[in-house]
């Protein structure tokens, strides 16, 4: 049986795998990925930005979430009180330091921030960007970016369906924080579903039972048409696939297919029918549906990467191919952070002092603010 650290780590490492996988692709058609690396398209690392496999802002911003959601978490024990919106902003803050300088300041907050394999521009998402850079935070009522919904929402979202706690309310923090940046119905609400499917996962459902939850739930939203729609679709295509599989693995011309008629993965909904399609038709095959969530003419690290916390989160770290993993950059501080998440969810006694308070070593390393 999975522990949940094995599930924390699956996610996070998971995610991070696919990320890299799709790095060196990510613009590139179908039609030149096969040119390039054969019928099946990429079938191992490529390489991308001078790196063997290349963490880019999709497992950065995921990194800052679990970052965010720790130290909201710190704060709560230690002072009675958060809004975990405004600390997850505050992490988001440290992240688009990130992408300014090219390596750690003399003075960070955190351990996190001082990590120099983060200080890398790696194709961040314009919204994300911008909507950070803004003077005041996003809210329900005055979102960032009202208009936009592109995948900088759903692809740092994973974290917030491994807190142990009841789905809906893994669906409204994500929304809550996905208005940081976007502000269109479809891109928060896109995040908002992938965090739910997160959190039924985590208690023991497949990837297949836990979209179907979470496309019941949009169907009850009344702005989740475009994402309820886009799960429809994603579940019905990997119907098709699996009625008619031989045993002999994923078909990866046909599955491709069947990913491009699913869109492209810049906007939200989109990325997350491609990852839950790959994740549910891959449910046997980690690799496999971490390959096929890459193989396609569009976002293929968001597509990757959300995949990979789907299929890490249901199989488990052990279920990740090692060689991969042995080539990942930054895969020590991504394994650190999955760990951190489950010492401070579970109070471990290395963060808790007998009174219920924060250890000083824990408070330095994850300030509550």
């Amino acid at each position: 049986m999975l522990s949940y650290r094995d599930r924390v780590r699956g996610c996070l490492l998971g995610g991070a795998l696919g990320d890299a996988l799709g790095a060196g692709i990510e613009f590139l058609p179908l039609e030149e990925i096969r040119a390039r690396f054969g019928a099946a398209g990429v079938t191992g690392m490529t390489g991308g930005y001078g790196t063997t496999a290349p963490i880019t802002d999709d497992t950065q911003m995921t990194l800052f979430t679990t970052e965010g959601l720790i130290r909201a978490s710190v704060r709560g024990r230690s002072r009675g009180i958060c809004h975990p919106p405004t600390v997850l902003w505050q992490a988001y803050q440290r992240w688009l330091v990130t992408q300014r300088l090219t390596g750690p300041p003399a003075e960070v907050s955190g351990w996190l921030a001082a990590q120099p394999v983060l200080y890398a521009r790696r194709a961040p998402g314009n919204a994300c960007l911008s909507g950070l850079a803004q003077p005041k935070m996003g809210t329900l009522e005055h979102p960032a970016n009202p208009d936009s919904k592109g995948c900088g929402t759903v692809m740092r979202s994973a974290p917030f369906g491994l807190l142990r706690r009841d789905p809906e309310d893994s669906w409204a923090l994500a929304v809550e924080c996905a208005v940081l940046t976007h502000g269109q119905p479809s891109g928060y609400l896109a995040a908002g579903a992938l965090a739910w499917i997160i959190a039924v996962v985590l208690d023991g459902s497949s990837v297949l039972d836990a979209a179907r939850s979470a496309l019941t739930h949009a169907e009850d939203e009344p702005a989740g048409g475009e994402v309820a729609a886009a799960l429809r679709r994603a579940l019905g295509a990997a119907a098709e696939i699996t009625a008619g599989a031989t045993g002999r693995g994923l078909d990866a011309v046909t599955v491709a297919g069947q990913v491009e008629a699913l869109g492209a993965g810049w906007v939200a909904e989109e990325a997350l029918a491609i990852a839950v399609f790959c994740a549910v038709v891959g449910a046997d095959d980690p690799a496999g549906a971490l390959l096929a969530a890459v193989n396609h003419s569009g976002d293929s690290d968001s597509t990757g990467s959300i995949c990979g916390n789907l299929v890490g989160a249901a199989a488990g770290i052990d279920a990740l191919p090692e060689d991969w993993l042995a080539e990942l950059e930054g895969a020590g501080v991504v394994r650190d952070i999955a760990d951190d998440l489950v010492r401070e969810i579970t109070g471990s006694a290395d963060v808790a002092d007998r009174w219920g308070g924060v250890t000083p070593a824990w408070a330095e390393r994850y300030p509550g603010a």
